[in-house]
């Protein structure tokens, strides 16, 4: 065995340890029923766009999550919905909505950060993305996991429904799409392909750099489509990762940071730590994908919004640098009054 074979099991190893792997927030919310939007509990939700609501509708009036299945994705999944405090006073009012994207394996209902409970001016959704979803359309849609359509699912299906449903303003100018950690390639990755749905996009501790630069975090993926359960074939989502005979031009395609320029008029954020230094925190393989994807926006002269708070310690008590909910608490109070500003301008 070559000794750059033997540093790549070792990557796929520890990645498959840890990166990727979003820190939950908080415990789920309580459950409670699905009646008339009163301002007491949740709004009845209508069925469309290929979304089918099953089980209980769970939380309270501006905290709430759903369930729906659909023929897009195997299996039943959360889309977590919070509304701005105010939103039952002025029945004519609108707003903007920020999708936010969870990391791997987490699930909606485990993203209760704080931050994102304090925003007034807009609505907040969270659809589930898998345990290692990678927003995206699977190359193989005949595993065992069943259909993988994730953008299918996320874009054309319930986009559409929340608009249908919610008090949205269903314009690009009004809508954002940022996640962490799996998710922050999401948010990345759908921005590029649908720049006409997002006006913002932001990574926070993204997978963001899916090119041969980034192997690491290619492996990432690879760890997570065969070592989560139901195992399934390395090359699953995106084909072979392996830069040979042009085998890994999926990865490329969907890869991020080489194709900064689709971005353009899309307002750009990244926040990343350095993880302490240390290779075993997955931020450290994250703050390399975040500075590679700088670079490329550096160099088509892109404008971008870029924080790199090192070991956290200028970043808020409850941050190490870090990959975990401390860290993103802290970016989340930051970006929120940022897009707050921006859809108001």
């Amino acid at each position: 065995m070559t000794k750059t074979s033997s540093r790549w099991r070792m990557v796929v190893a520890v990645m498959a340890a840890v990166v990727g792997l979003a820190v939950p927030a908080g415990p789920a919310l309580a459950a409670g029923p699905a009646v008339a939007a009163d301002g007491a509990a949740p709004p009845v939700l209508t069925d469309g766009f290929g979304l089918t609501q099953v089980d209980t509708t769970v939380g309270g009036a501006t905290n709430f999550y759903i369930t729906v299945t659909t023929p897009e994705v195997a299996g039943k999944h959360h889309i977590k919905i919070i509304l701005p405090s105010g939103y039952y006073d002025d029945p004519g009012r609108r707003y903007p909505v920020t999708y936010f994207l969870h990391g791997s394996p987490d699930d909606p209902i485990q993203q209760n950060y704080p931050a994102l409970t304090t925003s007034n001016q807009m609505i907040t959704v969270v659809p589930d993305g898998g345990a290692r979803g990678w927003y995206a359309n699977w190359l193989n849609q005949k595993t065992a996991a069943g259909a993988q359509n994730w953008e299918t699912f996320h874009l054309k299906q319930v986009i559409p429904f929340i608009d249908a449903n919610l008090r949205t303003i269903a314009t690009k100018k009004a809508r954002a799409i940022a996640g962490i950690s799996m998710g922050g390639f999401g948010a990345l990755h759908y921005a590029q392909v649908r720049p006409d749905l997002f006006s913002q996009t932001a990574s926070l501790s993204g997978d963001i750099d899916l090119s041969v630069r980034s192997m690491d975090l290619r492996m990432a993926v690879v760890a997570s489509l065969v070592g989560y359960s139901p195992s399934v074939d390395s090359d699953a989502a995106f084909g072979s990762p392996y830069p040979v005979f042009n085998a890994d031009w999926r990865f490329n395609e969907v890869d991020p940071a080489q194709h900064v320029d689709r971005l353009a008029g899309v307002g750009v954020s990244i926040y990343v730590g350095n993880g302490g230094g240390s290779p075993a925190d997955p931020e450290f393989w994250v703050e390399g994908a975040a500075k590679h994807v700088k670079d490329s926006l550096d160099a088509r002269g892109l404008p971008y919004y870029y924080v790199g708070y090192g070991d956290g310690s200028a970043w808020g008590s409850q941050c190490n640098g870090g990959h975990n909910s401390g860290c993103w608490e802290q970016d989340l109070r930051d970006l929120i009054p940022r897009l707050e500003t921006a859809f108001a301008s």
